[in-house]
Protein backbone atom coordinates (compact mmCIF):
# COMPACT_ATOMS: atom_id res chain seq x y z
CA UNK A 1 0.00 0.00 0.00
CA UNK A 2 1.60 3.06 -1.02
CA UNK A 3 1.74 6.28 1.49
CA UNK A 4 -1.09 8.13 0.04
CA UNK A 5 -3.60 4.88 0.94
CA UNK A 6 -2.22 4.32 4.33
CA UNK A 7 -2.56 8.22 4.89
CA UNK A 8 -6.41 7.70 3.73
CA UNK A 9 -6.61 4.46 6.01
CA UNK A 10 -4.64 6.02 9.21
CA UNK A 11 -6.74 9.02 9.08
CA UNK A 12 -10.15 7.46 9.00
CA UNK A 13 -9.16 4.80 11.49
CA UNK A 14 -9.23 8.04 14.17
CA UNK A 15 -12.91 8.64 13.78
CA UNK A 16 -15.98 6.87 13.99
CA UNK A 17 -17.28 4.88 13.29
CA UNK A 18 -14.09 3.59 11.30
CA UNK A 19 -12.17 3.93 14.42
CA UNK A 20 -13.90 0.06 15.36
CA UNK A 21 -13.11 -1.34 12.09
CA UNK A 22 -10.58 -3.94 11.73
CA UNK A 23 -7.31 -3.40 9.01
CA UNK A 24 -8.80 -5.15 6.36
CA UNK A 25 -12.05 -3.64 6.19
CA UNK A 26 -9.92 -0.05 6.47
CA UNK A 27 -7.80 -1.44 3.57
CA UNK A 28 -11.12 -1.74 1.80
CA UNK A 29 -12.01 1.69 2.08
CA UNK A 30 -8.96 3.51 1.20
CA UNK A 31 -8.65 1.11 -2.10
CA UNK A 32 -11.80 2.59 -3.35
CA UNK A 33 -11.93 5.60 -1.82
CA UNK A 34 -12.50 8.82 -4.38
CA UNK A 35 -11.25 12.40 -3.33
CA UNK A 36 -12.97 15.51 -4.04
CA UNK A 37 -11.88 19.11 -3.55
CA UNK A 38 -14.71 21.81 -2.70
CA UNK A 39 -14.29 25.86 -2.09
CA UNK A 40 -16.28 27.63 0.10
CA UNK A 41 -19.90 27.92 -0.87
CA UNK A 42 -20.26 25.31 -3.13
CA UNK A 43 -22.96 22.56 -3.38
CA UNK A 44 -21.53 18.90 -2.35
CA UNK A 45 -24.98 17.49 -2.56
CA UNK A 46 -28.16 18.73 -3.89
CA UNK A 47 -31.65 18.08 -2.90
CA UNK A 48 -33.07 14.57 -4.94
CA UNK A 49 -29.77 14.08 -6.93
CA UNK A 50 -28.55 10.21 -7.38
CA UNK A 51 -26.28 9.17 -4.60
CA UNK A 52 -24.26 6.13 -4.89
CA UNK A 53 -21.37 6.98 -2.15
CA UNK A 54 -21.05 7.98 1.63
CA UNK A 55 -19.38 11.20 1.92
CA UNK A 56 -16.25 11.56 4.56
CA UNK A 57 -14.77 14.88 5.57
CA UNK A 58 -10.94 14.43 5.28
CA UNK A 59 -10.34 18.71 6.08
CA UNK A 60 -13.09 21.91 6.13
CA UNK A 61 -16.55 22.11 7.28
CA UNK A 62 -19.89 21.28 5.76
CA UNK A 63 -23.41 22.61 6.66
CA UNK A 64 -26.14 20.00 5.97
CA UNK A 65 -29.90 21.42 5.58
CA UNK A 66 -33.69 20.24 5.29
CA UNK A 67 -35.94 20.18 2.42
CA UNK A 68 -36.74 23.45 3.20
CA UNK A 69 -33.93 25.05 3.85
CA UNK A 70 -33.25 25.12 7.60
CA UNK A 71 -29.83 24.27 9.20
CA UNK A 72 -29.68 20.64 10.24
CA UNK A 73 -26.40 19.85 11.24
CA UNK A 74 -23.03 21.19 10.95
CA UNK A 75 -20.16 18.59 10.47
CA UNK A 76 -16.03 18.95 10.44
CA UNK A 77 -13.07 17.08 9.80
CA UNK A 78 -13.94 12.75 10.96
CA UNK A 79 -17.78 13.25 10.13
CA UNK A 80 -19.89 11.58 7.09
CA UNK A 81 -22.79 12.11 5.56
CA UNK A 82 -25.23 11.06 2.80
CA UNK A 83 -25.29 7.43 4.85
CA UNK A 84 -29.40 8.00 5.46
CA UNK A 85 -29.56 8.48 1.37
CA UNK A 86 -27.74 4.95 0.85
CA UNK A 87 -30.08 3.24 3.22
CA UNK A 88 -33.20 4.19 1.71
CA UNK A 89 -33.41 4.99 -2.45
CA UNK A 90 -29.98 6.99 -3.05
CA UNK A 91 -31.63 9.99 -3.44
CA UNK A 92 -30.60 13.22 -1.42
CA UNK A 93 -32.80 14.25 1.73
CA UNK A 94 -30.24 16.64 3.06
CA UNK A 95 -28.35 18.82 0.85
CA UNK A 96 -24.90 19.60 2.17
CA UNK A 97 -22.65 22.57 1.16
CA UNK A 98 -18.88 23.42 1.73
CA UNK A 99 -18.65 26.43 4.43
CA UNK A 100 -15.03 26.33 4.64
CA UNK A 101 -12.17 24.89 1.64
CA UNK A 102 -13.56 21.36 2.11
CA UNK A 103 -11.67 18.16 0.90
CA UNK A 104 -14.33 15.01 0.94
CA UNK A 105 -13.56 11.34 0.26
CA UNK A 106 -16.32 9.81 -1.38
CA UNK A 107 -16.58 5.71 -0.27
CA UNK A 108 -18.66 3.92 -2.78
CA UNK A 109 -21.96 2.47 -2.13
CA UNK A 110 -20.88 -1.40 -2.65
CA UNK A 111 -17.94 -1.17 -0.06
CA UNK A 112 -20.74 1.21 2.45
CA UNK A 113 -22.92 -1.62 2.07
CA UNK A 114 -20.15 -4.69 3.33
CA UNK A 115 -19.76 -2.64 5.96
CA UNK A 116 -22.86 -2.49 7.14
CA UNK A 117 -22.75 -6.31 6.79
CA UNK A 118 -19.75 -7.42 8.15
CA UNK A 119 -19.44 -4.59 11.26
CA UNK A 120 -22.65 -4.60 13.52
CA UNK A 121 -21.03 -1.47 15.80
CA UNK A 122 -20.63 0.58 12.01
CA UNK A 123 -24.27 -0.27 11.04
CA UNK A 124 -25.65 0.70 14.29
CA UNK A 125 -23.96 3.87 14.16
CA UNK A 126 -25.13 4.31 10.04
CA UNK A 127 -28.65 3.01 10.97
CA UNK A 128 -29.45 4.86 14.03
CA UNK A 129 -30.54 8.82 13.78
CA UNK A 130 -29.25 10.31 17.08
CA UNK A 131 -28.61 14.09 18.10
CA UNK A 132 -25.24 14.34 16.82
CA UNK A 133 -24.66 16.38 20.34
CA UNK A 134 -24.85 13.64 23.61
CA UNK A 135 -24.73 14.15 26.54
CA UNK A 136 -20.81 14.66 28.04
CA UNK A 137 -21.21 11.61 29.94
CA UNK A 138 -22.06 9.48 27.28
CA UNK A 139 -19.69 10.85 24.84
CA UNK A 140 -16.48 10.38 27.41
CA UNK A 141 -18.19 6.57 28.01
CA UNK A 142 -17.90 5.99 24.31
CA UNK A 143 -14.41 8.10 23.49
CA UNK A 144 -12.55 6.62 26.35
CA UNK A 145 -13.65 2.61 25.85
CA UNK A 146 -10.24 1.03 25.85
CA UNK A 147 -11.41 -2.41 25.38
CA UNK A 148 -12.69 -1.70 21.59
CA UNK A 149 -10.53 1.46 20.81
CA UNK A 150 -8.15 0.69 18.12
CA UNK A 151 -4.46 1.67 19.50
CA UNK A 152 -4.01 3.40 15.70
CA UNK A 153 -6.38 6.03 17.35
CA UNK A 154 -3.43 7.36 19.62
CA UNK A 155 -0.87 7.19 16.21
CA UNK A 156 -0.35 11.16 15.59
CA UNK A 157 3.03 10.64 13.14
CA UNK A 158 5.11 8.58 11.15
CA UNK A 159 7.82 7.05 13.55
CA UNK A 160 11.40 8.43 13.22
CA UNK A 161 13.31 5.98 11.35
CA UNK A 162 17.14 5.36 10.95
CA UNK A 163 19.73 2.93 9.65
CA UNK A 164 21.82 1.49 11.54
CA UNK A 165 25.17 2.97 10.26
CA UNK A 166 23.42 6.36 11.37
CA UNK A 167 25.50 8.32 14.29
CA UNK A 168 24.13 8.43 17.87
CA UNK A 169 24.34 12.34 17.49
CA UNK A 170 22.55 12.28 13.81
CA UNK A 171 19.67 10.06 15.33
CA UNK A 172 19.51 12.03 18.47
CA UNK A 173 19.00 15.21 16.52
CA UNK A 174 16.42 13.62 14.21
CA UNK A 175 14.76 12.60 17.33
CA UNK A 176 14.77 15.79 18.78
CA UNK A 177 14.04 17.64 15.17
CA UNK A 178 10.73 15.82 15.16
CA UNK A 179 9.93 16.12 18.72
CA UNK A 180 9.82 11.97 19.40
CA UNK A 181 10.75 10.26 22.14
CA UNK A 182 12.03 7.72 20.61
CA UNK A 183 14.10 6.29 16.81
CA UNK A 184 13.57 2.67 15.31
CA UNK A 185 16.23 1.58 13.46
CA UNK A 186 16.36 -0.48 11.04
CA UNK A 187 18.25 -2.16 7.84
CA UNK A 188 18.19 -2.93 4.43
CA UNK A 189 16.94 -6.54 4.08
CA UNK A 190 14.89 -9.07 5.37
CA UNK A 191 17.10 -11.77 7.59
CA UNK A 192 13.78 -12.06 10.32
CA UNK A 193 10.23 -11.86 8.60
CA UNK A 194 8.77 -11.27 11.41
CA UNK A 195 10.38 -7.05 11.51
CA UNK A 196 10.99 -7.11 7.78
CA UNK A 197 8.24 -4.75 5.50
CA UNK A 198 8.22 -3.19 2.22
CA UNK A 199 8.38 0.87 1.33
CA UNK A 200 6.28 3.03 -0.73
CA UNK A 201 9.52 2.46 -3.10
CA UNK A 202 9.49 -1.59 -3.02
CA UNK A 203 12.29 -1.71 -0.90
CA UNK A 204 12.81 -4.26 1.86
CA UNK A 205 13.64 -3.27 5.29
CA UNK A 206 14.23 -4.81 9.17
CA UNK A 207 13.52 -3.73 11.77
CA UNK A 208 16.41 -4.58 14.06
CA UNK A 209 15.46 -2.25 17.60
CA UNK A 210 14.53 0.86 19.06
CA UNK A 211 16.10 3.36 21.30
CA UNK A 212 14.59 5.80 23.49
CA UNK A 213 15.14 9.15 24.77
CA UNK A 214 16.21 7.34 28.43
CA UNK A 215 18.65 5.04 26.66
CA UNK A 216 19.97 7.83 24.88
CA UNK A 217 20.56 8.97 28.32
CA UNK A 218 22.19 5.74 30.45
CA UNK A 219 23.51 4.19 26.74
CA UNK A 220 25.43 7.06 24.95
CA UNK A 221 25.88 9.94 27.53
CA UNK A 222 26.80 8.28 30.59
CA UNK A 223 28.85 5.84 29.63
CA UNK A 224 30.91 8.35 27.53
CA UNK A 225 30.16 7.67 23.76
CA UNK A 226 31.30 9.24 20.90
CA UNK A 227 28.62 10.78 19.19
CA UNK A 228 30.45 8.93 16.18
CA UNK A 229 28.77 6.03 17.58
CA UNK A 230 26.66 3.87 14.89
CA UNK A 231 23.12 3.39 16.71
CA UNK A 232 23.46 0.17 16.02
CA UNK A 233 26.15 -0.35 18.68
CA UNK A 234 24.14 0.51 21.35
CA UNK A 235 20.24 -0.59 20.23
CA UNK A 236 17.41 -2.07 22.26
CA UNK A 237 17.45 -5.42 20.22
CA UNK A 238 14.37 -6.37 22.01
CA UNK A 239 11.17 -5.41 20.03
CA UNK A 240 7.79 -5.82 21.49
CA UNK A 241 5.19 -4.49 19.05
CA UNK A 242 1.50 -4.49 18.50
CA UNK A 243 -0.75 -4.64 15.37
CA UNK A 244 -2.64 -0.80 14.67
CA UNK A 245 -6.33 -2.65 15.30
CA UNK A 246 -5.42 -3.92 18.42
CA UNK A 247 -7.57 -2.52 21.03
CA UNK A 248 -5.78 0.14 23.12
CA UNK A 249 -6.35 -2.02 26.22
CA UNK A 250 -4.12 -4.49 24.20
CA UNK A 251 -1.53 -2.58 24.17
CA UNK A 252 -1.30 -1.26 27.63
CA UNK A 253 -1.50 -5.17 28.87
CA UNK A 254 1.79 -5.48 26.22
CA UNK A 255 3.71 -2.28 27.86
CA UNK A 256 2.97 -3.84 31.06
CA UNK A 257 3.44 -7.31 30.70
CA UNK A 258 6.87 -6.40 29.32
CA UNK A 259 7.87 -3.52 31.65
CA UNK A 260 8.14 -1.19 27.80
CA UNK A 261 7.36 2.39 27.67
CA UNK A 262 7.58 2.66 23.74
CA UNK A 263 5.53 0.09 21.47
CA UNK A 264 6.21 0.30 17.59
CA UNK A 265 2.52 0.29 16.08
CA UNK A 266 2.46 -2.18 12.68
CA UNK A 267 -0.05 -1.91 9.69
CA UNK A 268 1.30 -5.08 8.07
CA UNK A 269 4.48 -5.14 9.78
CA UNK A 270 5.12 -2.12 8.58
CA UNK A 271 5.33 0.42 11.21
CA UNK A 272 3.22 3.26 11.18
CA UNK A 273 3.87 4.97 14.68
CA UNK A 274 5.31 4.69 18.16
CA UNK A 275 2.74 4.67 21.65
CA UNK A 276 4.18 5.94 24.43
CA UNK A 277 2.38 4.86 28.10
CA UNK A 278 1.95 8.52 28.70
CA UNK A 279 -0.48 8.48 25.40
CA UNK A 280 -2.54 5.90 26.86
CA UNK A 281 -2.31 7.20 30.47
CA UNK A 282 -3.48 10.97 28.89
CA UNK A 283 -6.26 8.63 27.24
CA UNK A 284 -7.39 6.66 30.06
CA UNK A 285 -5.80 7.57 33.68
CA UNK A 286 -8.46 5.56 35.60
CA UNK A 287 -8.01 1.80 34.36
CA UNK A 288 -7.81 -0.66 37.23
CA UNK A 289 -4.40 -2.14 35.32
CA UNK A 290 -2.54 0.88 36.39
CA UNK A 291 -2.42 -1.52 39.98
CA UNK A 292 0.59 -3.03 38.00
CA UNK A 293 2.38 0.69 38.50
CA UNK A 294 1.56 0.33 41.86
CA UNK A 295 2.75 -3.51 42.49
CA UNK A 296 6.37 -2.43 40.72
CA UNK A 297 6.65 1.23 43.31
CA UNK A 298 6.37 -1.81 46.39
CA UNK A 299 10.03 -1.93 48.07
CA UNK A 300 8.97 -5.34 50.24
CA UNK A 301 6.64 -8.32 49.94
CA UNK A 302 4.51 -6.94 53.14
CA UNK A 303 3.98 -4.14 50.69
CA UNK A 304 2.97 -6.44 47.66
CA UNK A 305 0.65 -8.42 49.75
CA UNK A 306 -1.52 -5.31 50.75
CA UNK A 307 -2.51 -4.87 47.14
CA UNK A 308 -4.33 -8.39 47.16
CA UNK A 309 -7.50 -6.50 47.92
CA UNK A 310 -6.70 -4.36 44.54
CA UNK A 311 -6.70 -7.54 42.35
CA UNK A 312 -10.15 -8.22 42.65
CA UNK A 313 -11.17 -4.94 43.00
CA UNK A 314 -9.97 -4.89 39.15
CA UNK A 315 -11.68 -8.01 38.33
CA UNK A 316 -14.78 -6.42 39.33
CA UNK A 317 -14.72 -3.35 37.40
CA UNK A 318 -13.18 -5.21 34.37
CA UNK A 319 -16.33 -7.53 34.20
CA UNK A 320 -18.93 -4.48 35.13
CA UNK A 321 -16.90 -2.06 32.02
CA UNK A 322 -17.98 -5.46 29.84
CA UNK A 323 -15.06 -6.84 29.37
CA UNK A 324 -14.80 -10.34 27.88
CA UNK A 325 -12.94 -13.65 29.35
CA UNK A 326 -10.39 -13.34 27.02
CA UNK A 327 -9.78 -9.63 27.99
CA UNK A 328 -10.00 -10.59 31.81
CA UNK A 329 -7.62 -13.47 31.45
CA UNK A 330 -5.26 -11.59 29.78
CA UNK A 331 -5.56 -8.75 31.99
CA UNK A 332 -5.03 -10.69 35.38
CA UNK A 333 -1.95 -12.71 33.84
CA UNK A 334 -0.52 -9.40 33.65
CA UNK A 335 -0.73 -8.99 37.78
CA UNK A 336 0.34 -11.71 38.10
CA UNK A 337 3.04 -11.58 35.98
CA UNK A 338 4.03 -8.20 37.84
CA UNK A 339 3.43 -9.38 41.58
CA UNK A 340 6.12 -12.48 39.96
CA UNK A 341 8.43 -10.30 38.30
CA UNK A 342 8.81 -8.18 41.61
CA UNK A 343 9.29 -10.86 43.87
CA UNK A 344 12.15 -11.78 42.27
CA UNK A 345 13.31 -8.30 42.14
CA UNK A 346 13.01 -8.08 45.55
CA UNK A 347 14.64 -11.23 46.03
CA UNK A 348 17.91 -10.61 44.08
CA UNK A 349 18.08 -7.68 46.79
CA UNK A 350 17.99 -9.80 49.28
CA UNK A 351 20.29 -12.65 48.36
CA UNK A 352 22.68 -10.84 46.30
CA UNK A 353 23.15 -11.46 42.31
CA UNK A 354 22.53 -15.21 41.04
CA UNK A 355 25.66 -17.37 40.99
CA UNK A 356 24.69 -18.73 37.54
CA UNK A 357 22.23 -17.37 34.58
CA UNK A 358 18.75 -18.81 35.63
CA UNK A 359 15.24 -18.20 33.73
CA UNK A 360 11.70 -18.06 35.80
CA UNK A 361 9.60 -20.01 33.98
CA UNK A 362 5.79 -19.84 34.18
CA UNK A 363 3.14 -22.73 33.56
CA UNK A 364 -0.47 -23.21 32.90
CA UNK A 365 -3.09 -20.44 33.12
CA UNK A 366 -0.47 -17.73 33.41
CA UNK A 367 1.41 -18.98 30.57
CA UNK A 368 -1.53 -18.99 28.16
CA UNK A 369 -2.89 -15.55 29.57
CA UNK A 370 -5.87 -17.44 30.77
CA UNK A 371 -5.81 -16.73 34.54
CA UNK A 372 -8.63 -16.36 36.35
CA UNK A 373 -9.72 -14.39 40.04
CA UNK A 374 -9.00 -17.87 42.09
CA UNK A 375 -5.80 -19.22 40.55
CA UNK A 376 -2.67 -21.42 42.23
CA UNK A 377 0.67 -21.38 41.14
CA UNK A 378 2.57 -23.37 38.92
CA UNK A 379 6.36 -22.29 38.08
CA UNK A 380 9.65 -23.75 37.81
CA UNK A 381 13.37 -23.01 37.23
CA UNK A 382 15.71 -22.84 34.59
CA UNK A 383 19.43 -22.92 35.61
CA UNK A 384 22.06 -22.79 33.57
CA UNK A 385 24.08 -25.74 32.98
CA UNK A 386 27.04 -24.00 34.80
CA UNK A 387 25.01 -24.65 37.65
CA UNK A 388 26.68 -27.05 40.31
CA UNK A 389 24.07 -28.41 43.16
CA UNK A 390 26.51 -28.78 46.39
CA UNK A 391 27.34 -24.83 45.10
CA UNK A 392 24.41 -23.10 43.69
CA UNK A 393 21.36 -24.74 44.94
CA UNK A 394 21.06 -23.32 48.22
CA UNK A 395 20.70 -19.90 46.41
CA UNK A 396 17.97 -21.11 44.26
CA UNK A 397 15.98 -22.75 46.79
CA UNK A 398 15.73 -19.54 48.92
CA UNK A 399 15.27 -17.35 46.17
CA UNK A 400 11.87 -19.91 45.11
CA UNK A 401 10.40 -20.07 48.57
CA UNK A 402 10.71 -16.22 48.67
CA UNK A 403 8.70 -16.10 45.65
CA UNK A 404 6.34 -18.39 46.13
CA UNK A 405 5.27 -17.20 49.94
CA UNK A 406 5.39 -13.64 48.53
CA UNK A 407 2.70 -15.09 45.69
CA UNK A 408 1.05 -16.84 48.64
CA UNK A 409 0.56 -13.98 50.58
CA UNK A 410 -0.87 -12.26 47.10
CA UNK A 411 -3.51 -14.78 46.91
CA UNK A 412 -2.07 -17.02 44.53
CA UNK A 413 -2.58 -19.99 46.92
CA UNK A 414 0.47 -22.60 46.88
CA UNK A 415 0.22 -25.52 44.07
CA UNK A 416 -1.37 -28.74 45.98
CA UNK A 417 0.36 -30.89 43.01
CA UNK A 418 3.87 -29.10 44.19
CA UNK A 419 4.18 -27.81 40.88
CA UNK A 420 6.39 -25.12 42.36
CA UNK A 421 10.20 -23.93 41.64
CA UNK A 422 10.61 -24.44 45.46
CA UNK A 423 10.18 -28.78 44.38
CA UNK A 424 13.92 -29.38 43.10
CA UNK A 425 12.43 -31.64 40.71
CA UNK A 426 11.39 -28.19 39.00
CA UNK A 427 14.57 -26.42 40.00
CA UNK A 428 17.13 -27.95 37.10
CA UNK A 429 19.29 -27.54 34.46
CA UNK A 430 18.23 -26.52 30.92
CA UNK A 431 19.94 -29.85 29.85
CA UNK A 432 17.86 -31.82 32.79
CA UNK A 433 14.85 -29.85 31.51
CA UNK A 434 15.38 -31.21 27.83
CA UNK A 435 15.71 -34.65 29.03
CA UNK A 436 12.49 -34.52 30.51
CA UNK A 437 10.42 -32.95 27.65
CA UNK A 438 12.28 -35.20 25.38
CA UNK A 439 11.40 -38.56 27.43
CA UNK A 440 7.64 -37.16 28.35
CA UNK A 441 6.91 -36.92 24.94
CA UNK A 442 8.63 -40.41 23.72
CA UNK A 443 7.13 -42.35 26.58
CA UNK A 444 3.77 -40.78 27.33
CA UNK A 445 2.40 -42.56 30.25
CA UNK A 446 -0.68 -41.10 32.37
CA UNK A 447 2.03 -38.98 35.00
CA UNK A 448 4.13 -38.45 31.71
CA UNK A 449 0.65 -36.64 30.08
CA UNK A 450 -0.04 -35.24 33.20
CA UNK A 451 3.27 -33.11 33.34
CA UNK A 452 2.82 -32.45 29.70
CA UNK A 453 -0.27 -30.77 29.80
CA UNK A 454 0.94 -28.63 32.59
CA UNK A 455 4.93 -27.73 31.67
CA UNK A 456 4.48 -27.46 27.69
CA UNK A 457 2.35 -24.48 28.38
CA UNK A 458 5.44 -22.90 29.47
CA UNK A 459 6.32 -18.53 29.40
CA UNK A 460 9.16 -17.08 30.40
CA UNK A 461 8.40 -14.18 33.57
CA UNK A 462 12.34 -13.30 34.49
CA UNK A 463 15.89 -13.97 33.27
CA UNK A 464 16.89 -15.44 30.15
CA UNK A 465 14.06 -15.46 27.80
CA UNK A 466 16.24 -18.10 25.74
CA UNK A 467 15.95 -21.22 28.16
CA UNK A 468 12.16 -21.18 27.26
CA UNK A 469 12.64 -20.53 23.96
CA UNK A 470 15.00 -23.63 23.52
CA UNK A 471 12.40 -25.65 25.12
CA UNK A 472 9.09 -24.14 23.14
CA UNK A 473 11.78 -25.21 19.84
CA UNK A 474 12.58 -28.44 20.97
CA UNK A 475 8.36 -29.61 21.38
CA UNK A 476 7.69 -27.60 17.73
CA UNK A 477 10.33 -29.93 16.22
CA UNK A 478 9.98 -33.30 18.53
CA UNK A 479 5.74 -33.00 19.03
CA UNK A 480 4.88 -33.47 15.64
CA UNK A 481 7.31 -36.69 15.15
CA UNK A 482 5.99 -38.15 18.13
CA UNK A 483 2.32 -39.34 16.83
CA UNK A 484 1.89 -41.90 19.85
CA UNK A 485 2.04 -38.58 22.42
CA UNK A 486 0.11 -36.74 20.06
CA UNK A 487 -2.62 -39.69 19.95
CA UNK A 488 -2.75 -39.60 23.82
CA UNK A 489 -3.08 -35.86 24.11
CA UNK A 490 -6.18 -35.93 21.92
CA UNK A 491 -7.66 -38.64 23.66
CA UNK A 492 -6.89 -36.58 26.84
CA UNK A 493 -8.28 -33.30 25.85
CA UNK A 494 -11.51 -35.75 24.39
CA UNK A 495 -12.26 -37.12 27.96
CA UNK A 496 -12.74 -33.76 29.60
CA UNK A 497 -15.94 -32.23 28.25
CA UNK A 498 -17.80 -29.05 29.32
CA UNK A 499 -20.72 -29.66 32.27
CA UNK A 500 -23.37 -28.76 29.89
CA UNK A 501 -26.38 -30.39 29.03
CA UNK A 502 -28.84 -31.44 25.86
CA UNK A 503 -29.75 -27.94 25.66
CA UNK A 504 -26.43 -26.62 26.14
CA UNK A 505 -26.96 -25.11 29.79
CA UNK A 506 -24.64 -26.24 32.68
CA UNK A 507 -25.46 -29.20 34.63
CA UNK A 508 -25.80 -28.59 38.28
CA UNK A 509 -24.38 -31.02 41.07
CA UNK A 510 -28.04 -32.46 42.24
CA UNK A 511 -27.13 -33.17 46.11
CA UNK A 512 -24.63 -32.74 48.81
CA UNK A 513 -22.56 -29.82 49.84
CA UNK A 514 -22.63 -28.48 46.20
CA UNK A 515 -25.95 -28.63 45.51
CA UNK A 516 -27.18 -26.71 42.66
CA UNK A 517 -23.46 -25.49 41.70
CA UNK A 518 -21.02 -26.81 38.70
Amino acid sequence: MDVELLEIRQHMGQFPPFDGLSDELLDAIAEQVEVSYFKTGSDILELNDTLDELCYIRSGAVEVYRRQGELYNRLGEGDIFGHFSLLRNHKVRFPAKAIEDTLIYFIPNEVFQRLCEEDDDFADFVELERPRLETAAEQQKKSNDMMVTRIRKLVTRYPVMVESTTSVQQAAKQISDAQASAVLVINEGSDNPRYSFQDSEGKTWQMCGILTDSDFRTRVVAEGLSSSTPIGEVVSERLITVQSDASIYEAMLTMLRNNVHHLPVLYRQRPVGVVHLSDIIRYETQSGLYLVSNIFNQSSAQGLAKLAPDVRAAFVRMVQEGANSQMVGSALSTIGRSFTRRLLELAEDTLGPPPVPYCYMVNGSMARNEQSIVTDQDNALILSDDFVPEEHDEYFHALAAFVSDGLAACGYTYCKGDVMATNRQWRQPLRVWKRYFQDWMANPTPEKLLHSSIFFDLDSIYGEDLFVETLQDLIAQTAPKSPLFLAAMARNALNRTPPLGFFRTFVMEKDGKHNNSI
